[in-house]
């Protein structure tokens, strides 16, 4: 039996027929329209209310074929988006494949180079030997045609040849090694790095045109010194460590330092080398970047240095404490370390295998993966407000309260003052949480066998890090192989680290 419509139910199926926006404006803020109200408004919109009329008619003639015609039109633009970013993808890949093979036999072509070289320079003590007796012969000769008054003609050309043939060979020989000096040039970087009380930012938001001022300065600051050579460097075989300021850059500026400091995540994936930039935060207009690819490219660029310079940090404490453990007695200094170890991994009754076993790296491409998803490729409003890239819960430390939080729960999302405050939180929680004991327990099997430790080989183990379980690993591996983060995972830090202050 169907239900009879009242006048009021008519009149809000009208508007929806025609498509009233006014009125579907009032309904979607939860208000409650008249009868009266409703008419007025479609009057407005110049709509002929008709005395009796039958929504069904309506729903059968109109409503019906405009919502199948819509539907399709939908699954057309999706499948089109779909097969387009298909293809996007594969050309892509293709560029970045044909890029690495063409880098590659440059590569090769200049060690073969190399090798020819080195070969010739094991030639030129034989060599040498043998212009040695060549020259002294005819200097011989040419004594004794003086001696005796007969002149050779022949001998007089033989030894003009061979000083110009000799000549002509130490020329070679010094260019050589001028030319292989000047290609032993290295990156030379300075270091940005700012301290903002908290009392400055505060006096920012009450004014905002000196933020601005503050701003626009330091960004033309930074492309400045960017650009400048650092002459104060001693070693031509160190990159400075670049520490971004606390003062809101923004994406242009970020982007445009970049490209000054010769920062390609394609270079990254050949060379296997990332230079230790570090920013303290994200640029808070990243999501305004339209295109996808490059605001990835971008939060990449920002955590990776982050994450390889804590795995370098555990990596140097795991050798320092191979060294203490293969000694037969330790000193004051080396016990106190020791003491600090088992504290930071919360280790138990000085349980020195547990230790090796918490002490070890997180897989690259796993760090980044869950950073992307945990912070929305550094969008959400956790890692904007709060620096929280990886969305861990507290109880009674600082954090941020989520907005569709359930009532009966009390939890928020950690806060950090810097970036590498979260990873190096995140890299703690990991290797000391229980609920993680399966994650380094695979990952010390892989020690064990001297295997690689892998992002993909992981991400099962870290079931309990979401509520979806099983569903968010899998997350994990797509986000992995969609963005070849495994061409990260052997990626280390740019030689050595040197600090340096600018005051701005």
């Amino acid at each position: 039996m169907k239900k009879k419509l009242t006048y009021r139910e008519k009149l809000l199926e009208l508007a929806k027929i025609y498509n009233v926006k006014e009125v579907q404006d009032y309904i979607g803020r939860r208000k409650n329209l008249t009868s009266g109200q409703i008419e007025l408004i479609l009057r407005k919109n110049k709509i002929i209310i008709p005395k009796d009329f039958n929504t069904n008619f309506f729903k059968e003639n109109f409503t019906k074929p405009f919502t199948k015609v819509s539907r399709q039109i939908d699954d057309l633009k999706e499948n089109t988006s779909k097969s387009a970013n298909k293809f996007s993808r594969k050309i892509s890949y293709f560029k970045e494949d044909s890029s690495r093979s063409v880098y590659r036999f440059f590569i090769n072509l200049w060690r073969l180079l190399g090798r020819a070289g080195i070969n010739f320079l094991e030639v030129i003590p034989k060599l040498g030997n043998t212009i040695y007796g060549f020259i002294s012969k005819v200097l011989t000769d040419l004594f004794h045609g003086i001696y005796d008054q007969q002149i050779n003609k022949n001998k007089v050309n033989r030894t003009i040849i061979s000083f110009f043939i000799i000549v002509g060979i130490s020329a070679a020989i010094i260019s050589g090694v001028s030319q292989f000096n000047e290609l032993k040039k290295t990156d030379k970087i300075v270091i940005v790095k700012e301290s903002t009380p908290k009392k400055n930012l505060d006096k920012r938001k009450e004014e905002p045109k000196t933020k601005k001022a503050e701003t626009k300065k330091l960004d033309q600051k930074v492309k400045k010194e960017a650009k400048k050579p650092n002459n104060k460097l001693k070693k031509k075989d160190k990159v400075s460590e670049i520490i971004l300021p606390d003062l809101n850059l923004k994406t242009e500026t970020v982007l445009n330092l970049f490209e000054d400091v010769n920062y390609d995540l394609k270079k990254v994936r050949y060379e296997k080398t990332v230079k230790p930039i570090y920013f303290t935060q994200f640029p808070k207009d990243l999501d305004e970047i339209q295109n996808v690819q490059l605001k990835k490219e971008t939060f990449i660029k920002i955590v990776l240095p982050l994450v390889v310079a804590e795995n370098a940090k555990i990596l140097d404490d795991r050798l320092k404490l191979t060294n203490i453990l293969s000694r037969k007695s330790t000193t004051d200094s080396e016990k106190q370390w020791l003491r600090q170890k088992f504290l930071e991994y919360k280790v138990k009754g000085g349980n020195i295998e547990e230790l090796k076993t918490r002490m070890d790296i997180i897989p690259v491409s796993i760090a980044l993966a869950q950073a992307a998803k945990e912070s929305g490729w550094g969008t959400s409003r956790f890692a904007l407000e709060g620096n929280a890239i990886f969305g861990q819960w507290t109880w009674n430390g600082k954090g941020i309260e989520p907005l569709m939080r359930d009532k009966k729960k009390s939890h928020k999302i950690l806060k950090f003052p810097i970036l590498r405050a979260s990873v190096k939180a995140y890299k703690n929680n990991l290797n000391t949480h229980k609920s993680y004991k399966e994650f380094r327990d695979k990952r010390k099997e892989f020690r064990n066998k001297n295997k690689k430790i892998t992002g993909l080989s992981l991400t099962k183990t870290l079931e309990n890090y979401a509520q979806t379980g099983s569903e968010y690993t899998k997350i994990l591996a797509q986000i992995i192989k969609q963005n070849r983060l495994m061409d990260f995972e052997p990626v280390r830090l740019a030689n050595s680290i040197q600090k340096q202050q600018l005051d701005l």
